[in-house]
């Protein structure tokens, strides 16, 4: 009976941390670049029924085992891509691939992001929603012209697939100004969330640079949360809930019969 309360306490607390991060998923449908996480479970401790003084037919080929019930481990990301949208703004990034974008924190943290809805500041930089700065690569030219004073506007650059950002010099020249990178951590374990969809490397994370991902200048990717996956998984755990729930009930009401039976 306290293997009953046991496997069914645990049972709950594994539901609950899926319902979390289904009600996280829903909460961000409409979140630019979100990845949907979800919840792994791993089995408790089993052990054999097939020892001295334990009842059972001695029929079965196998061993029979009983276990302890399940826990919930990590949380992890489903990195599939998200349907991209056309924008036609200039400032709006979309990757098409793996990858994220890099941007610096007001502090000089480096942080990660597939969000890219950007747009350009007062000082002529490249910024998110929360005016964290575009890391960009500047060419020599680039970096001279930044120093002088020629910087983004809303509408004077073009980015292509690779990354590479051209910019339109007074309405007279092109030039190479630089190249947006795209930062692919290796492993669920890189890099840890630190709210507003950005997330920083762990340490000893290795994060290489992306070869096979694009830029898609005008687009944004949209969340990859799927509202019917999601309400599907949520009456499912809402059941094993449920169940686990009617299975501590009942094994606290044998344990009261067993309690009344030795007072007597």
């Amino acid at each position: 009976m306290l293997r009953i309360l046991w496997s069914s306490k645990s049972a709950m607390n594994a539901q609950q941390d899926k319902l979390d991060s289904i009600s996280n998923n829903i909460a961000n449908e409409s979140t630019e670049g979100y990845k949907r996480e979800d919840v792994s479970f791993q089995d408790l401790v089993y052990e054999t029924l097939n020892r001295k003084g334990y009842p059972n037919s001695g029929n079965n080929p196998k061993e029979p085992i009983n276990g302890t019930g399940v826990k919930s481990t990590n949380w992890y990301r489903d990195n599939t891509q998200g349907p991209l949208r056309q924008t036609d703004s200039k400032t709006d990034f979309a990757i098409d691939g793996e990858g994220y974008f890099r941007v610096t924190l007001p502090n000089g943290t480096k942080a990660y992001e597939r969000a890219g809805s950007f747009n350009v500041d007062n000082n002529g930089d490249i910024v998110d929603k929360n005016g964290n700065r575009l890391d960009i690569e500047f060419t020599e030219e680039g970096s001279n012209l930044f120093n002088s004073g020629t910087v983004f506007t809303q509408d004077n650059f073009a980015v292509k697939e690779n990354g590479e950002i051209y910019l339109n010099v007074d309405n007279s020249s092109t030039v190479y100004y630089g190249k947006i990178n795209i930062y692919n951590p290796v492993g669920q374990e890189a890099l840890s969330s630190i709210g507003n969809n950005l997330y920083t490397a762990n340490p000893g994370a290795q994060i290489n640079i992306a070869q096979n991902s694009d830029v898609l200048q005008g687009k944004l990717e949209e969340s990859n949360v799927n509202i019917g996956k999601e309400f599907t998984d949520m009456i499912m755990a809402q059941r094993a809930f449920e169940l686990s729930s009617k299975a501590m009930k009942t094994g606290d009401e044998m344990w009261g019969l067993v309690n009344s039976m030795k007072g007597r």
